[in-house]
């Protein structure tokens, strides 16, 4: 199960060709749906304000050897490392999430596009990391679904109550779940089930692309772009933020857990 290309056995009822086009629709509809949320929300006109007023509010100007590597800071910290997580299980959640998203979507770009049935056979480590970033996703997503959300760590509230905000956290773990499942059951001779699970698999993997705009989705995009901000505006001494209290300067209170 491990090591094989569940996408082979599919292009004996699905052309690669259709199968190719799904994941150049869902690019799409990820682009198309930024853009839909950064215009309705008026993000743009939001980070372009910001970006004018820090400059108009700047003690002092900043080379561009300093702009890059205020850049490459936040490349390492908040992108690579999700160093804006205060507690350590909450980023190691996130990057659990973050990287195993990015192992399984890559994977799935590889094999689908790159070995249809009549290519060459897949390399045995492709599928194995394709499992494996789906069950990155999978312990990440679950262990925060379950146990960090701030509504049921702090609140109280029940885990199984969703609210929109829970959109995108609920859509990815249905996605990658199904996706596993989907996989195991063509292991098994029972065709009619893995055509079952292979629809709820394409169903939440569309729905989790396709609802960008009411999901936090695009939030992964703005989370680099408003943290290299604040670095700025940190840098050129425009910040209206309280100064830094904690050791190494971060703004979040020591976690314990």
């Amino acid at each position: 199960m491990f090591t094989a290309n569940p996408f082979v056995p599919l292009a004996e009822f699905i052309p690669p060709a259709v199968m190719q086009g799904y994941l150049v629709l869902m690019a799409l509809a990820v682009a198309a749906g930024t853009v839909f949320d950064m215009l309705h929300k008026k993000s743009l006109q939001f980070f372009a304000r910001d970006w004018q007023a820090s400059r108009a509010a700047a003690r002092r100007q900043l080379g561009g050897g300093e702009m890059a590597s205020l850049a490459a800071r936040t490349l390492l910290k908040e992108v690579a490392t999700s160093g804006e997580f205060c507690k350590p299980a909450r980023r190691l959640s996130h990057l659990l999430m973050s990287y195993g998203f990015v192992i399984y979507l890559l994977t799935t770009i590889v094999m689908v596009c790159a070995y249809p049935p009549a290519a060459a056979p897949t390399p045995a480590v492709l599928p194995l990391l394709w499992h494996l970033g789906a069950l990155m996703v999978l312990v990440g997503g679950c262990w925060f679904f379950f146990l960090l959300r701030v509504d049921v760590a702090h609140e109280g509230h029940s885990p199984f109550r969703l609210v929109r905000a829970d959109l995108f956290i609920v859509t990815l773990l249905a996605s990658v779940s199904f996706a596993l499942v989907w996989a195991f059951v063509q292991t098994t001779p029972y065709l009619a089930a893995a055509w079952v699970f292979f629809a709820l698999y394409i169903f939440f993997s569309t729905l989790l692309f396709a609802s960008v705009p009411w999901s936090k989705f695009a939030h992964m995009f703005y989370k680099p772009v408003v943290a290299f901000q604040r670095r700025v505006e940190e840098a050129n001494g425009s910040s209206k933020l309280p100064t830094p209290a904690t050791p190494g300067g971060e703004r979040c209170p020591p976690s314990h857990t």
